[in-house]
């Protein structure tokens, strides 16, 4: 329920991307304007997913979930019934609350695996949530194509039927995930605080602050921004990228060519469906194999690998070159997600949802500061994607000022052997059980 219920959020937050040329063609959009669009879907995410974090360690993940989805879904509609750039742009900055879910998931995950599994459980969650933005690029132009065709609508009501339509899943969503999850292993928080098990909600009143003081925090802050702020802008730019900047898409007709790009940023997020959990899993290995300090070397790599990449991509301009070049940049800006939700779960246990929080929001905010160098036409885009990959370079350095206590890669080892024990004991059983 995790993973989908963010994949919906994913999907509805990015379904108005790839239609994106025929709503700049209705609207009359100049190139700021659709860069002001870019900044407003993932500005008010930075507040949302600071908020989130602290009330997911106040009320749990079940129920901030719940509401988030259920309310989240009202500008997702209402985005339908824009009918200029002001009253358009004020629906894309508040779809953007919905992009918190990511914080949920993640907290969600990692009070429910174990250490020796956390890294690469939080990544499969998140990377199959993400990959939500990928099927949106190819999903919302189908659907574009099919309320048009097949159920007569005209462009002006196509794509605003088409908004509604994933706004009223994402709403249903959030009432099944009431019914059918808990907080945690052991039950919800209301019933673990009301049995003692639980710390009262006054006891999370110091995990903001707590988490704001700590640097590591903030250097992952920086770090996420440098690659799921990539994600985000590539999500929200991918397919006016490939209409506008390859000649192959301006001999087509408009829709094909929509449909189209459409498929090609699609393949960027569908990276998800396994780059993210390999980044969280080879963060996991790392974590058994050198501590806690292995799993910050392989978020260095990750990050730089990814800065690399992603120069490389801004510098193709044949499609046939641009699409593999843009497979591999996905590749590692996903590994990269994955690699720092394998290090957040053990900066501070007690304050995980703001930790989570925080570094969450970092995401957005690299997406907005991103978002700035598309509104302006004093760069072109492939220039400023070649300054993003050239900042993203630099921001992996970052990693080695995490470090971690001797006492806290002692209690962390402890308990990945505790939990891989656990594991083979439980295999074992099921083995001489099903033997018998």
């Amino acid at each position: 329920m995790s993973w989908f219920a963010f994949f919906l959020c994913f999907f509805a937050w990015f379904g108005i991307a790839p239609l994106m040329s025929v709503v700049r063609q209705e609207m009359s959009l100049t190139q700021s304007q659709v860069g002001w669009c870019i900044i407003g879907s993932v500005s008010i995410t930075v507040i949302a997913r600071l908020f989130i974090g602290w009330l997911c360690d106040r009320i749990g993940p079940r129920l901030a979930y719940t509401w988030l989805l259920i309310l989240g879904a009202l500008p997702v509609m209402g985005i339908g019934f824009a009918q200029n750039f002001e009253t358009f742009l004020l629906a894309r900055v508040l779809i953007g609350v919905i992009g918190a879910s990511f914080v949920i998931t993640q907290y969600h995950t990692s009070i429910m695996f174990a250490p020796n599994c956390v890294g690469t459980a939080n990544a499969t969650t998140a990377g199959w949530g993400n990959m939500g933005g990928g099927v949106t690029q190819v999903a919302m132009p189908v659907l574009f194509a099919v309320l048009i065709g097949t159920f007569g609508l005209s462009d002006y009501w196509g794509w605003r039927t088409a908004m509604i339509v994933a706004g009223a899943i994402c709403m249903l969503s959030g009432v099944a995930y009431f019914f059918l999850t808990q907080d945690t292993a052991e039950g919800n928080y209301k019933q673990l605080r009301a049995a003692g098990k639980l710390p009262d909600k006054k006891a999370a009143k110091g995990a903001f602050l707590a988490a704001c003081k700590d640097r590591r925090v903030w250097a992952l802050f920086v770090i996420y921004a440098a690659c799921f702020g990539i994600e985000l802008t590539i999500n929200n730019i991918a397919a006016l990228y490939f209409v506008d900047h390859f000649e192959f898409f301006k001999q087509m007709d408009t829709l094909e060519a929509v449909k189209l790009a459409g498929v090609f940023a699609a393949l960027y997020g569908t990276m998800n469906l396994f780059a993210r959990t390999l980044g969280g899993a080879v963060g996991d290995k790392c974590g058994a194999r050198w501590g806690l300090q292995g799993r910050v070397r392989w978020l260095f790599i990750a990050l730089f690998c990814e800065g690399v990449s992603l120069m490389l991509f801004s510098q193709m301009t044949v499609l046939a070159l641009a699409v593999p070049a843009l497979i591999v940049f996905a590749a590692f800006v996903q590994m990269s997600n994955g690699a720092t939700f394998s290090v957040v779960p053990f900066v501070n246990k007690k304050a995980l949802g703001s930790v989570a929080g925080i570094v969450g929001a970092g995401g957005n905010a690299g997406a907005v500061l991103a978002g700035f160098l598309f509104k302006t036409d004093a760069i072109s885009w492939p220039t400023a994607l070649f300054l993003l990959g050239a900042i993203v370079t630099c921001s992996s350095f970052l990693a080695f000022s995490v470090n971690f206590s001797e006492a806290a890669e002692t209690e962390a080892r402890t308990a990945t052997e505790a939990a891989a024990s656990q594991r083979r004991r439980t295999v074992e059983l099921a083995g001489a059980t099903s033997g018998s």
